[in-house]
């Protein structure tokens, strides 16, 4: 179809065209020939191309076929769920990977008994999780639900039972640094009570058995909290056939105790007897039935020492009174004659007499004070030695005696002489 239009205004840009109606149409300056100018007249062919246009609506299906079925074909699947461990107070859960399609995550949630326990973190890397604090022997529902951009998506229900003590099979292994003989007859006993032994550490494992506390498998049981146990908690179980708790077995429960010096006995007996012994007496404190028995002890260990230091004063100051009558009697005995002889002489010489009767008695009474003072000093010597508790040997009486018998005739055989030299003075 030719069309005539009249140029009306010219500009860089855009240039004003009149239809025969006087309508105005702007139209691109540069589709125009050149050396136009107002007032010129053009003809402007219009028609329709058929194969640009089916072409073109082709491209634009085809895009529209891409944009469905990449968005709009697909949804998010529903998460799987299952169980892939159960022991007496846990259980171990594991899902597919999210499939989300082209939607986007919002989160993935677990629920317990229809309420709910708590999200998942890093939902796309993480396929599984562990459940503790379960009850024995009870029944529990599971079931796990996916939160979209293209809605909400929920798993089914898996129900489970967790273990009696009885049943040992949700016990998994895993073994980290064994002597040959030890890690065999673990394997024999972990198959005789129907357990189970894994060689690495999973999240399902539920015990890791060593004897030494190293090594990379023994850092990740750490890591995940894992008990680590001697072997012997294995033996424990099979031995009282249900199983029991890890408390006594743990791997740090048991340390080495300090070096046995050098002839001791260091047989695990003899250490087991000092470790079960009580501790001394003298680290107990004394009760009052042993203290009174004790102080009665001492005071009867008293008394015996006091009757030892008292029979030996006990004999001295006999020995004393019977040396002290001796004494007595032998300065009495010389007196006698010349009481006699005077007696028998004649009356002028009774004042030489009275006066040698005044100094035999004089003397007398001088030996009778002498022994008197050496009784006096055997008993203070005797008492102080009673007072120290010492037995000690007592001076001799008879040296005693004797020296105080010499000096008696010392002192006897004077007036006895003047006395008898008075009588031969008489007579003659």
């Amino acid at each position: 179809m030719l069309v005539s239009l009249t140029v009306g205004k010219v500009d860089a840009g855009v240039t004003v065209l009149l239809t025969q109606d006087k309508r105005l149409i702007e139209f691109p300056s540069i589709l125009l020939p050149p050396n136009i100018s107002s007032g010129s007249i053009v003809d402007i062919t219009v028609g329709r191309n058929h194969a640009s246009e089916s072409k073109t609506e082709h491209a634009f299906r085809e895009l529209q076929d891409r944009i469905y079925t990449t968005f709009g074909a697909r949804e998010p699947a529903r998460p799987v769920l299952r169980c892939r461990n159960t022991t007496q107070t846990s259980v171990v859960l594991e899902w597919d990977p999210v499939q989300l399609a082209t939607a986007d995550l919002i989160s993935l949630s677990l629920y317990r008994n229809g309420q709910k326990a708590g999200n998942i973190p890093r939902p796309l890397h993480m396929h599984s999780t562990k459940i503790s604090g379960l009850a024995i022997d009870t029944e529990y529902t599971f079931h796990l639900v996916l939160r979209t951009t293209a809605g909400v998506y929920a798993s089914d229900r898996v129900h489970i039972r967790t273990h009696k003590l009885t049943d040992l099979s949700g016990v998994t292994i895993a073994t980290g640094i064994l002597p040959s003989p030890v890690r065999d007859a673990l394997a024999a006993a972990v198959d005789r009570v129907g357990a189970k032994l894994v060689d690495a550490v999973r999240i399902d494992t539920t015990h890791f058995v060593t004897t030494e506390g190293r090594g990379l498998a023994w850092e990740k049981a750490v890591e995940n909290n894992i008990p680590v146990v001697r072997p012997e908690w294995v033996d424990a179980c099979e031995k009282n056939g249900r199983i029991i708790g890890v408390s006594k077995f743990y791997l740090d429960a048991w340390r080495p105790g300090p070096p046995i010096t050098h002839g001791a006995d260091s047989s695990p007996a003899a250490a087991a007897a000092a470790a079960a012994s009580p501790p001394a007496q003298k680290d107990l404190p004394a009760t009052p039935s042993q203290s009174q028995s004790q102080q009665q002890q001492q005071q009867q260990q008293q008394q015996q020492q006091q009757q030892q230091s008292t029979q030996p004063q006990q004999g001295s100051s006999s020995a004393a009174n019977n040396e002290t009558a001796a004494l007595a009697n032998e300065t009495a005995a010389p007196a006698a004659p010349s009481r006699g002889s005077v007696s028998g002489s004649e009356k002028p010489e009774d004042d030489d007499d009275d006066d040698e009767e005044e100094k035999e008695g004089g003397g007398d009474k001088e030996q009778k004070t002498r022994g008197a003072e050496a009784h006096d000093e055997q008993k203070v010597r005797l008492e102080d030695k009673g007072d120290h508790h010492q037995n000690l040997a007592l001076r001799p009486g008879g040296a005693l005696s004797a020296a105080v018998g010499d000096d008696a005739k010392a002192e006897d055989d004077q007036p006895v002489s003047s006395s008898r030299g008075s009588l031969q003075d008489v007579e003659l």
